[in-house]
């Protein structure tokens, strides 16, 4: 039997608030940058307090020129997003997989701390990796959602 958590709505979440967030301030600077000097605009006031003479100020160019850092870093997020979007947490009747790249083995973990799973949703284990190093090990709920069912399922294959 093969228990899965996956990536947690929480991470997502978060993701996509960012997302939404420097696109929205993207298109805010680039309203105020570009946008504002026109008759029809709601804020001519702007353009008419950061340019003066025909020379945009330190406001006016950094409007102009922020919405496509924004706009890069929306994009980046986007692509971070898509990386961890498929991560996952098996237990099988074996080993932990944590996201098809690390496996601990049952019999290699030497106890599971679960002290601040109720309060924090977190809970770390500790084993021994082939080279007889201790290696800690913390998994927490805000990155995968279904803990508790991992959790109970690896104490159980421990005891």
């Amino acid at each position: 039997m093969t228990i899965e958590a996956p990536y947690s709505k929480y991470s997502k979440n978060n993701f996509i608030i960012g997302i939404v967030l420097f696109l929205a301030m993207a298109i805010i600077f680039a309203y105020d940058g570009y946008l504002s000097k026109y008759e029809w605009s709601l804020r001519r006031s702007f353009y008419e307090e950061h340019v003066k003479d025909g020379r945009p100020d330190f406001d006016m160019v950094f409007n102009q020129k922020s919405p496509f850092v924004f706009v890069g870093l929306a994009a980046v997020i986007t692509a971070w997003f898509q990386a961890r979007k498929n991560k996952k947490l098996l237990a099988d009747e074996n080993e932990l997989i944590i996201s098809n790249k690390k496996r601990i083995p049952y019999d290699s973990i030497e106890k599971i701390d679960k002290t601040y799973f109720d309060k924090k949703g977190v809970f770390v284990i500790t084993y021994k990796t082939e080279g007889d190093k201790e290696v800690n090990c913390k998994i927490s709920d805000r990155q995968y959602d279904n803990l508790a069912a991992i959790l109970e399922h690896l104490v159980a294959k421990i005891s």
